[in-house]
């Protein structure tokens, strides 16, 4: 395919932590032995406790930042925040940022840079892609799942931009989840490229199923992962946690050996090696000399790798 544009990384801005609704309860009275009336302290603590970063995230995040130190996964070099022409007019950067947030549901970030190449091509402006009929971007864009009905958002996106906000993107939350088929993490990962705005935590599949694998939060959907996650995960991890995640996600999915032998060059493997287990990297006996090598050393890791042959769950 052709080559992609890449854009810089960018910064990021400070967002305020919103706190759940149920933290601003201080919990019910009862009558201490000496019979004043003291609070509970059941809500307050779970309280508490919920806006604390869990012992499994601080065990397991700084393996995870190890692992992806090279950022060599496919979000790193064709994600969605690296699509959008660095060339390119202000007011068009940001359309494009949308654009490619908006193309890339449902979709690899290698389908989408070559959509993002073809609308490059073509003239990826919100006054171009106004004019351009549905059939023509829906054949444009054929590379990413659901094209048809995307084709149809982005060019209503563009027309409502045009039409409401001076031709621009819009820069708050509220704007961007009011165009068509731009849901909370197109919005975070929009103002984040865009704006250099860190909001909000982006959470698509990848980071919501690692995070509740991996057990630091129990949560149903995506936006809940958000939620949870931004009542305790301290803000300046914020702006690089989406990509460090997805990454992790894709190598596990793409590229699992590179993950196991990264395991085994750590300084605490056994670790390490749980820990992509847990997220679905399959380990056995006799596929890697150097971990079969490293099971003959270490107890745990033998240990890890007679659970897992044995179909064994989550190891602990």
């Amino acid at each position: 395919s052709a080559s992609v544009a890449m854009a810089p990384p960018r910064g990021s801005a400070r967002a305020t932590l919103k706190r759940p609704a149920a933290a601003l309860s201080g919990g019910s009275a009862r009558k201490g032995r000496d019979g004043v009336k003291v609070k509970k302290k059941g809500k307050a603590a779970a309280n508490a406790r919920a806006s604390r970063p869990p012992a499994t995230w601080k065990a397991d995040y700084p393996l995870i930042q190890r692992l992806r130190a090279r950022r060599d996964a496919p979000v790193d070099s064709v994600g969605c925040e690296r699509l959008a022409d660095p060339k390119a007019k202000r007011a068009d950067f940001e359309w494009q940022c949308l654009v490619a947030a908006m193309l890339s549901s449902q979709t690899k970030d290698q389908a989408n840079a070559e959509a993002m190449t073809a609308l490059h091509a073509h003239g990826n402006t919100i006054e171009n892609i106004s004019r351009t009929p549905v059939s023509l971007l829906d054949k444009l864009i054929a590379k990413v799942g659901f094209h048809s009905v995307k084709a149809k958002n982005v060019r209503a996106a563009a027309e409502i931009c045009l039409a409401l906000h001076k031709g621009r993107v819009p820069r708050t939350i509220e704007g961007l989840l009011a165009l068509p088929g731009v849901g909370p993490k197109m919005a975070y990962l929009t103002l984040h490229a865009a704006f250099d705005a860190q909001e909000g935590i982006c959470v698509d599949t990848h980071v919501h199923r690692i995070a509740n694998v991996l057990r630091w939060i129990r949560t149903k959907t995506p936006e809940e992962t958000r939620m949870a996650l931004e009542a305790w995960l301290p803000k300046r991890y914020w702006p690089d946690f989406n990509i460090l995640m997805v990454g992790l996600g894709q190598q596990q999915q793409q590229t699992p050996q590179k993950l196991v032998e990264r395991c085994l060059r750590l300084k605490s493997p056994a670790a390490a090696l749980r820990l992509v287990a847990n997220i679905g990297v399959p380990l056995r006996a006799g596929r890697l000399p150097a971990l079969d090598a490293l099971a003959g050393r270490d107890p745990a890791v033998r240990r890890l790798l007679a659970a897992r042959g044995g179909g064994r769950g989550r190891e602990k």
